[in-house]
C-alpha cells in the first residue's frame, strides 16, 4: 500500500507539473506595443523572444512524451496487468537485443510439455519480455531515408487460432512501440475459435485495459480457417491501409514509413515487409538476406535472388519486386483489396493465397 500511494503521489505531481508548465505557456504570448510608426513584440522573457513555431513544436513533444511517460505509470504501476498474467514488460530481461534466451535446467523439464503443444518454446517465451528490443537490420541508407508526415493509417491485423497468449502480445507489444502513433489506426486480432481459456477474458481485458480503444478483438464462431480470418479481420479494419500477419512477430523500428509511403504512391501495390527468422527453441532473432518470392516447378512459395536490375542498382534500400508473395505479411490498400476480390473465401489449399493474390495484383498493373 505504502508504494501505491507514492505511485500516485508521483503522478497528482507530474500531472501538476505539466499542467503548470502549460498555463506558463499561455502566458508567455507575445504583446504589441506602439513605438513611433511601429509595432513591436515585446515578450516577458528575453528567451521566449527567440521561440520559433519549430521551439513551440518541441516543447509540445516533450509535453506529450511527458504524459505518455505517466499513463506508462499508470498501467504498469496501478495496475500491474501483465504480471497479473505471469508476464513480463520493459525492455530488458532474457533475449534482450534478439539474443538467445536460455532456461535453467529445473525450467527445462517444465519447458518440455508447452514445447511439444505449440511447435515452439511458450514456457521460455514467458520469460522474455513482451517489449524486449531486437537488433534493426535495416541497411545504413534505409535508415537515413526519411518520409512525409502525411503518410495513410495502418489497421494491423493479427490471426490466431490457440496461440500461447504471450506471444500474441509481444506482437501487440511490438506493433504499437514500433509504429509511429499517428501512423497506427487499431489493431485487430482475430480468434479463430480457440479453445484455450486464456485466449478469452483474460486477453480481451488485457487488452482492453493496456491499449484502452486501440486494439479490437474479433471472435469467430466456429473454425473459419486463415483466409476467412483474414477476411473476417479486414471487415473490421477502418484504417486506409491494412497489415495481414500471423501473431508471432516482432517489429522493429521504421518498418511501417517505407510501407506506406510505397502504397501512397501506388494504391494497387501489395508490399511484403522483409521478414528475418525468430528461432522456435530459444527466440533468438536471425537475421534473412534481401530476396524476392517465387514459385518453385510445384508452384510452392520459395525464396529467390532479387533480379539482375536490382543487383545493378546497387542500392540495398530500393524496393524489391517480386511475381509472389508469403501470406504471413503482407500489407494492401484496405479499399484496393476489396476491389480486386479480397482472398478466395473458399480457399483451403496450404499457400494457395500465394499465387492468388499474385496473379491478381499482377493483372490491375
Amino acid at each position: 500500500m505504502a508504494s501505491l500511494r507514492r505511485v500516485k503521489v508521483l503522478l497528482v505531481l507530474n500531472l501538476i507539473a505539466v499542467a503548470g508548465f502549460v498555463l506558463f505557456l499561455a502566458k508567455c504570448r507575445p504583446i504589441t506595443t506602439k513605438s513611433g510608426d511601429s509595432y513591436h513584440d515585446i515578450h516577458p522573457r528575453a528567451e521566449v523572444a527567440n521561440l520559433t513555431a519549430h521551439g513551440i513544436s518541441s516543447i509540445q513533444d516533450a509535453v506529450l512524451k511527458r504524459l505518455s511517460l505517466l499513463e506508462d505509470i499508470v498501467y504498469r504501476q496501478l495496475n500491474g496487468l501483465s504480471k497479473s498474467l505471469g508476464l513480463i514488460e520493459g525492455y530488458g530481461g532474457r533475449g534482450k537485443g534478439g539474443l538467445p534466451a536460455t532456461l535453467s535446467p529445473e525450467e527445462e523439464e517444465k519447458a518440455k510439455g508447452p514445447h511439444e503443444k505449440y511447435g515452439y518454446n511458450s514456457y521460455l517465451s514467458e520469460k522474455i519480455s513482451l517489449d524486449r528490443s531486437i537488433p534493426d537490420y535495416r541497411p545504413t541508407k534505409c535508415k537515413e531515408l526519411k518520409y512525409g508526415k502525411d503518410l495513410p493509417q495502418i489497421s494491423i491485423i493479427f490471426i490466431f487460432v490457440n496461440e500461447a497468449l504471450s506471444v500474441i502480445l509481444r506482437s501487440v507489444h511490438s506493433a504499437v512501440n514500433h509504429t509511429p502513433a499517428p501512423l497506427l489506426k487499431e489493431i485487430i486480432l482475430v480468434d479463430d475459435n480457440s479453445d484455450e481459456e486464456e485466449l478469452k477474458a483474460p486477453l480481451e481485458e488485457y487488452v482492453n485495459k493496456r491499449y484502452p480503444g486501440l486494439v479490437k478483438v474479433v471472435r469467430n464462431q466456429k473454425r473459419e480457417g486463415l483466409i476467412r480470418a483474414r477476411i473476417e479481420g479486414w471487415k473490421a479494419a477502418t484504417g486506409q491501409v491494412t497489415g495481414f500477419f500471423d501473431a508471432h512477430v516482432e517489429f522493429t523500428a521504421g518498418w511501417a514509413e517505407p510501407v506506406l509511403s510505397r502504397i501512397q504512391e501506388n494504391r494497387k501495390r501489395v508490399i511484403l515487409p522483409s521478414i528475418d527468422n525468430i528461432k522456435q527453441d530459444n527466440f533468438e532473432v536471425q537475421r534473412y538476406e534481401n530476396s524476392a518470392h517465387g514459385y518453385s516447378w510445384e508452384l510452392w512459395c520459395m525464396y529467390i535472388s532479387p533480379p539482375k536490375d536490382w543487383w545493378d542498382a546497387g542500392d540495398p534500400s530500393l524496393p524489391i519486386r517480386t511475381p509472389a508473395m508469403i501470406g504471413c505479411s503482407f500489407v494492401v490498400d484496405r479499399k484496393f483489396f476489396g476491389e480486386i476480390g479480397l482472398l478466395d473465401p473458399g480457399m483451403d489449399v496450404y499457400g494457395g493465397e500465394n499465387i492468388e493474390l499474385g496473379i491478381k495484383v499482377g493483372a490491375t498493373g
